[in-house]
């Protein structure tokens, strides 16, 4: 398993509204119970799309596909993925509901953080590249664990800065908030890059 080529995607997963979310939730009113859900119901679809990815993946090797055509289909999915990134990049402020998360309830956050982290097509093609690379590159199951578990810190991250540095953290989160609603997408795209070329090395190697 090469970890170095598959936790970067972690940082794609959570750049734009998933971070943000678990910024307004880190300073919603109740903030840990918000932010404990959002971070469960985000586990939860994480793990579950990355799995059936894994298998599907799996399944085609053990049915006599051949790396070269995971290979293209992995291709696919990152060009896709850094096409979409591209497209849905910063140009406006947050959407008006982000607001409403500051008095958000556990089972609504649990609900945010499964679907953004579920069904949001960018995260949706980032899980299908890792589970098939995981897959093309004969690891077991338990290899997702790493990708899921950094995805998950990433999103903690507001929550335990605001747990460890108190109420510095009210104050610099929001200027966090709006570094990342500016440049995530430029990380995001240079993340995606180095995949490519990884993917494309295989490919021609």
């Amino acid at each position: 398993m090469n970890l170095a080529k598959v936790l970067p995607l972690a940082f794609v997963m959570i750049a734009g509204p998933q971070i943000l979310s678990a910024i307004f939730l880190a300073t919603s009113e109740n903030w840990r119970r918000n932010s404990a859900a959002f971070i469960a119901g985000a586990a939860v679809s994480v793990t579950t799309i990355v799995t059936i990815a894994f298998f599907i993946g799996a399944g085609a090797s053990s049915n006599g596909a051949s790396n070269t055509t995971l290979n293209v289909v992995i291709l696919v999915l990152l060009v896709a993925a850094a096409i979409h990134t591209f497209v849905t990049r910063k140009t406006s402020k947050p959407p008006k509901w982000m607001g409403k998360l500051e008095t958000a309830t556990p089972k609504r956050s649990f609900r945010l953080g499964f679907l953004l982290l579920g069904v949001f097509p960018t995260d949706i093609l980032t899980s299908f590249a890792v589970g098939g690379s995981l897959a093309r590159d004969g690891d077991t199951w338990w290899h997702i664990l790493p990708f899921v578990l950094v995805t998950l810190l990433f999103l903690a991250l507001p929550a335990l800065f605001l747990l460890i540095v108190g109420a510095k953290a009210q104050r610099a989160l929001p200027k966090v908030r709006d570094w990342m609603n500016d440049n995530s997408w430029v990380i995001s795209e240079i993340v995606f890059g180095l995949f490519i070329a990884l993917t494309v090395n295989s490919l021609v190697g």
